[in-house]
């Protein structure tokens, strides 16, 4: 199997995977008076006259005095650090000094889509098959034969084999403008290696991450017990996948009961908390197993039920239980009873494009060339060698620790619903046909459902990756604006003042509008992460935070009640994530040819089930005038 070389990778491209990296452009630090300009404009749908003019005050204020200095400081700084982006330090300090538990408040989930063959939707074939594609797309990656990711706007161009046989052949110092002059976009790839033997580690006040690229096991959970097995032998090739199967198998059958204080808990606590307890279990002989689970290639959670539903889905791939999950691992690779497949993955390392290309290649991989079918038989191999089952030595003040956890955990999770919906009168295709964007009607859609169900505008957010970007993360589209507000009032209150054309065309304006915002935001234009890096570089000199930054409207702005973020893919079923504040909502969707998803996240503040009602309510309305029908109220 391993013999010819080919089955060890998903393909071999004749372009080196990391051959744009060094010429990526630059992330741009907007202009500050732009910054201050787009934050004004960010922040008039949200206030009265009154409160706008204060804000206006202090942020010209701000524009002329200390956010000038602090702004040519951190020009200055980023023209010194040309390896990088200026959003990169700030961005992983962000995430690893926060305190709070990962999951539920950083963690996200993407569920893939069941295996089309229904008979490898079985726990044992699918764990397997999705297993090797894992290690195949980690070889193929540190071999450099992963095809470079590219976002092309013209493929029939710039995704054919001649433009890459002549590309590979041009430096890549330069070769990144090779591919915009056939308007294909290089991403950045850095994220990447932190994809395979990775672990955020808590520390007292800052975490770490820490990656090990010479371990070659694996981490497989199952009732709450621990599992590592190699699946890379000592020349550097993959386990065959029958004994993959094999050592799955023998751990899939093991009856041994769920430990009463299981470990995995520990990664749902504060951050601090879980620091102090980790230590402790260090200082008490746990150290060999636990750089075991830091090591690993990734954590396998078998869970022992079928899901039910999309709810049911979203439950388990979200947070699940927590004695079947190491939430610090940069992923979980989940599989169920039948054989539904998820991943849940830590966010301080990377975003979604690194995480979302894994799980196209994984599932294509394990679907088109499944390594192991129904048929195969396991290798006659001793697994009870091969397997080792981790054993932790706990004290009292462990055990304690563990109980806390889990009653923190259940509490939390007993207070989050999870709401699904599908919106089936029309998606993509018709919109495209409209002229409108599927997005910003998507968005506005919310902005509509929240005025109806709440009588607000509130601040809103939507991801957007810079990824095009040399050390890219992500930027924020602000979709509430005085476009999707006058809008929504329109639908909402003033429906009977209006005409279908008038109703047309304010649809329109606030689709205009949308795309701009979200062109700016891929390019480096947006303003959040601008102020961000500026209040972080005050803190970070030791200077009192400016007045700006103390602005009510300004928190006000940074409480997202609306956190919003889209994927489509081919691999992927569903998605979603936790709020962000705890009278929020977090809402996952997808944009479909001719239907949209939604995964709305909430607590008790908020009623994600009537939110869900009002954004179909919201989408019947859009979609009838948009088609020039009159609606009723």
């Amino acid at each position: 199997y391993s013999g010819a070389g080919a089955a060890e990778f998903l393909h071999r491209s004749i372009v080196p995977t990391m051959h744009y990296q060094k010429s990526l452009p630059r992330l741009p630090v907007p202009k500050l008076e732009d910054t201050i300009t787009r934050y004004l404009n960010a922040q008039k749908p949200l206030l009265n006259d009154d409160q706008f003019r204060k804000t206006e005050e202090l942020a010209h204020a701000f524009g002329k005095g200390i956010g000038r200095e602090l702004h040519e400081q951190l020009v200055a700084q980023d023209n010194q650090n040309k390896h990088t982006s200026y959003i990169t330090g700030p961005w992983f300090d962000m995430y690893l000094k926060a305190r709070e538990p990962v999951v539920l408040n950083f963690n996200a989930f993407m569920s893939f889509n069941p295996d089309p063959k229904s008979e490898y939707n079985n726990q044992l074939i699918r764990a397997t098959n999705m297993t090797v594609s894992a290690i195949r797309f980690m070889k193929t990656f540190r071999a450099g034969y992963l095809e470079p990711e590219v976002f092309h706007l013209n493929p029939e161009k710039s995704d054919t084999e001649i433009f890459k046989k002549i590309i590979r052949f041009v430096p890549s110092s330069i070769s990144w403008f090779g591919a915009y002059m056939v308007n294909a976009y290089p991403l950045d790839m850095s994220q990447y290696f932190r994809l395979f033997n990775s672990t955020r580690l808590p520390k007292r006040d800052k975490d770490e991450l820490y990656t090990d690229e010479k371990a070659k096991h694996l981490l497989v959970l199952r009732n709450g017990n621990f599992y590592v097995f190699d699946v890379i032998d000592g020349d550097g090739n993959m386990l065959k996948p029958s004994e993959i199967q094999a050592h799955l198998k023998y751990i899939l059958s093991d009856n041994s009961s769920a430990p009463a204080f299981p470990l995995g808990y520990l990664t749902s606590e504060n951050r601090d908390t879980w620091a102090l307890l980790r230590r402790n279990l260090l200082e008490n002989g746990n150290e060999e197993a636990l750089q075991k689970v830091d090591s690993a290639m990734f954590c396998l959670s078998l869970d022992d039920f079928p899901v039910k539903d999309f709810v049911h889905l979203s439950h388990t791939m979200l947070h699940g239980d927590a004695a079947n999950r190491w939430y610090d691992k940069s992923f979980n690779l989940i599989i169920t009873k039948d054989g539904t497949a998820g991943i849940n993955f830590e966010h301080s390392w990377g975003d979604g494009v690194a995480v979302l290309r894994f799980q196209n290649e994984v599932f294509k991989d394990s679907t088109k060339t499944p390594a192991i079918s129904p048929q195969s038989l396991p290798a006659s191999v001793d697994s009870s060698r091969a397997v080792q089952k981790l054993d932790f030595k706990l004290n009292d003040a462990l055990k304690a620790g563990i109980t806390k956890a889990k009653q923190k955990f259940d509490a939390t999770v007993e207070s989050l619903s999870l709401n699904v919906i599908q919106f089936q009168e029309g998606g993509k295709e018709l919109l495209k046909q409209k002229k409108v964007s599927p997005d910003a009607v998507t968005q506005l859609a919310f902005q509509m459902a929240f005025l109806r169900q709440y009588d607000q505008t509130v601040a809103t957010y939507e991801s957007c990756s810079t990824a095009a970007f040399k050390h890219g993360r992500t930027e924020t589209i602000r979709p509430a604006s005085v476009h999707t507000k006058k809008c929504s009032e329109a639908f909402v209150k003033e429906l009977s003042k209006h005409s279908t054309e008038e109703l047309q065309k304010l649809i329109v304006e606030c689709s205009k509008y949308h795309a701009r915002l979200t062109k700016e935001a891929a390019m480096g234009q947006g303003f959040d992460r601008h102020l961000f890096s500026l209040r972080y570089l005050a803190l970070s000199k030791g200077l009192a935070l400016p007045d700006f930054y103390q602005d009510p409207a300004y928190a006000r702005l940074n409480h997202n009640i609306l956190s919003t973020s889209t994927l489509v893919s081919p691999a992927v079923q569903l998605g979603g994530f936790g709020p962000v504040v705890s009278d929020g909502f977090g809402v996952g969707y997808q944009v479909h040819d001719d239907w949209i998803g939604f995964n709305v996240s909430s607590y008790p503040a908020r009623n994600g089930k009537e939110f869900l009602q009002c954004i179909h309510k919201s989408l019947e309305d859009i979609f009838n005038v948009l088609k020039g029908k009159k609606i009723g109220s």
